[in-house]
C-alpha cells in the first residue's frame, strides 16, 4: 500500500475496514483527525516506542540485537558502530520550521547503527540548520571502550576524537582537505600497492584540542568502478592499513539516502511521526526475518509482506514456503539491504 497523501491514507483504511475492525475494533480515521493527530499527539510517543520494542525484541532474542560479523569487517571481533546522517528534502514553502537556507527546507537524521545487527542503537531526528560535528558527542556517548567507531567527514570534532581516544574508543574517520598537520613518523611500506601513504602524524596547531597522535593512510579505494585516492584518519597505530582501508568503506555500504517519497504532514511534529514509525517498521521486519530465518533478500521481504498486508493468510507459512526456497540466496541482514521501508 503505497500512500502520498492522508486521503490515501484514510480511503485505503476504510477499504480495508474489516481487517482493521480485527485489530481491537480499530476504525479508519478522518482526514481532518489524522491531520490534528499529526500536530498535537507528541512524537515523543513514537520515539519511546520503538526503543521500547526494540529493547523488548533484544530481551526476547539476545542473538537478534548482537548480530554478526559480516564483509570486510569480519576479520574484527569488536563491536563496530557507525555514526552517519541523512539528509531528506523538504519543500520549503510548506515546512518553514526546516528551512537552512533561503529556499531550502531539510531535516535531518542522525544515526549509530550497530554493524553486526544492523539495528540503531542511537537516533537523533532535527532539522538540518545545525552542522553534524555539534551532535557527534551524543551519539557516540554510549560507545565502550575498545570498540570501533565510523565516522562520516562530517562529524570530524578533534576535540571529540580527543574524548573518544581517551575513553580506549577506536575511531575511524576521513581527513578534511584543509587539515594542516605535521608528519612525525613514517610507517613502514605496504606491500600492498594501493596503499599510498601510511604515517603517524599531529596537528600543527598546538592549541586545538586534538589527539595527541593520529594515524594518516592515503589508499587506493574503488569508488563505482573507479579506483580513487582517498585519505583515512584513525588512532590504532597497530592495525594495518588495508584494514583502515577496508574497515571505513563499510559505512558506505549500509549509508542510505533515507529521503521519504512524500511526507503526510507539514509540520516538525508529522515528521518526526513518520520517521521514528519507519524505523520502527524496519525493526520490525529485521525481527521477523531473524526468527523466520528468511533465506531470501531483506528487499524482497518487505515487497512480498506489502502485497499481503491485508490478506489472511498464514504469515509463518508464507515465510516457510518463499524462505526455503531453492537457489542462491545469501542471508538476511547484508550491509547493502539495511533500507528503511517508507524511504526511497
Amino acid at each position: 500500500m503505497l500512500c502520498i497523501s492522508l486521503n490515501d491514507v484514510c480511503d485505503a483504511l476504510r477499504l480495508h475496514s474489516g481487517p482493521l475492525a480485527s485489530v481491537r475494533g480499530a476504525t479508519a480515521p478522518s482526514r481532518n483527525g489524522f491531520s490534528k493527530a499529526n500536530r498535537e499527539r507528541p512524537a515523543a510517543m513514537a520515539e519511546q516506542l520503538f526503543w521500547a520494542v526494540l529493547g523488548h525484541l533484544g530481551e526476547q532474542s539476545p542473538g537478534f540485537v548482537a548480530g554478526h560479523r559480516r564483509g570486510a569487517a569480519f576479520r574484527f571481533k569488536l563491536p563496530i558502530h557507525v555514526v552517519d546522517t541523512t539528509m531528506m528534502e523538504l519543500v520549503a514553502n510548506c515546512l518553514d520550521w526546516a528551512k537552512h537556507r533561503r529556499r531550502k527546507a531539510a531535516a535531518k537524521t542522525h544515526m549509530r547503527l550497530n554493524l553486526q545487527s544492523l539495528l540503531p542503537n542511537f537516533v537523533i531526528v532535527d532539522t538540518a540548520g545545525e552542522h553534524d560535528n555539534q551532535r557527534a558527542r551524543e551519539l557516540c556517548a554510549g560507545v565502550k571502550s575498545g570498540e570501533i567507531v565510523l565516522i562520516d567527514k562530517g562529524y570530524v570534532d578533534f576535540a571529540h576524537l580527543k574524548d573518544l581516544d581517551e575513553r580506549g574508543v577506536f575511531w575511524v574517520t576521513r581527513a578534511k582537505d584543509n587539515m594542516a598537520y605535521e608528519v612525525l613518523q613514517p610507517m613502514p611500506e605496504s606491500k600492498d600497492q594501493k596503499m599510498l601513504r601510511d604515517e603517524i602524524i599531529r596537528l600543527n596547531n598546538p592549541n586545538q584540542p586534538a589527539p595527541e597522535l593520529m594515524r594518516r593512510i592515503v589508499a587506493l579505494v574503488e569508488i563505482d568502478g573507479v579506483e580513487r585516492p582517498m585519505v583515512f584518519l584513525t588512532n590504532n597505530l597497530q592495525w594495518s592499513p588495508r584494514s583502515v582501508a577496508d574497515l571505513y568503506p563499510c559505512r558506505w555500504q549500509i549509508k542510505q539516502t533515507l529521503q521519504l517519497a512524500d511526507f503526510l504532514g507539514h509540520n516538525a511534529n508529522a515528521v518526526r511521526w513518520q520517521v521514528w514509525i519507519a524505523l520502527l517498521v524496519y525493526v520490525l521486519l529485521r525481527y521477523l526475518s531473524y526468527v523466520s530465518k528468511w533465506a531470501h533478500s531483506f528487499t524482497r521481504l518487505f515487497t512480498m509482506l506489502r502485497a499481503v498486508l491485508w490478506s489472511k493468510i498464514d504469515l509463518w507459512d508464507l515465510l516457510d514456503r518463499y524462505g526455503t526456497a531453492k537457489g542462491s540466496f545469501r542471508s538476511l541482514a547484508r550491509p547493502d539491504q539495511a533500507y528503511f521501508p517508507g524511504f526511497l
